[in-house]
């Protein structure tokens, strides 16, 4: 397959398409408002989202978010790619940290330079958010990196 996918930020016309792409990953989505797809990066080709992630800020640390991409596009560098655009947004804005929860993409996110911690250690406003303390299970992975 030939990539062919562009990057840009979301608008609130994606919402639709963003959240039935994280439910076809079973990730989270019920807390996505349409005023919050300003917060995610999607890839897109054809008019098709392919892939999104997404930045949940909280003052000087942020939540790395909602990572997914179409089955037809994984294995050619679009999850790299949407993480350092998510990265490189954060810096923009002024956050200094990510921190993320994953059920099965740490060795994925270890190998982008994020470090598992306890979820204790993340950021006490991180930890107040909705994907801490409702959306995902206490078994998920807690991952945190420092962007500045």
């Amino acid at each position: 397959m030939v990539i062919n996918a562009a990057l840009r930020a979301a608008v609130p016309d994606d919402l639709a398409r963003i959240v039935a792409l994280l439910e076809q990953a079973r990730l989270p989505a019920a807390d996505l408002s349409r005023d919050g797809a300003q917060d995610f990066i999607v890839a897109h080709d054809a008019g098709q989202i392919v892939g999104v992630a997404g930045l949940e800020r909280h003052g000087e640390h942020g939540l790395l978010r909602s990572l997914a991409v179409a089955p037809d596009w994984r294995g050619h560098g679009l999850g790299a790619a949407l993480v350092e655009a998510v990265e490189a947004n954060a810096r923009g804005l002024g956050v200094r940290s990510l921190t993320l929860l994953t059920g099965t993409a740490a060795p994925f996110f270890a190998a982008r330079g994020y470090e598992e911690i306890k979820r204790i250690q993340a950021p006490a406003a991180v930890q107040a958010s909705t994907e801490f303390t409702v959306l995902c299970p206490a078994s998920s992975t807690c991952m945190h990196k420092t962007i500045h």
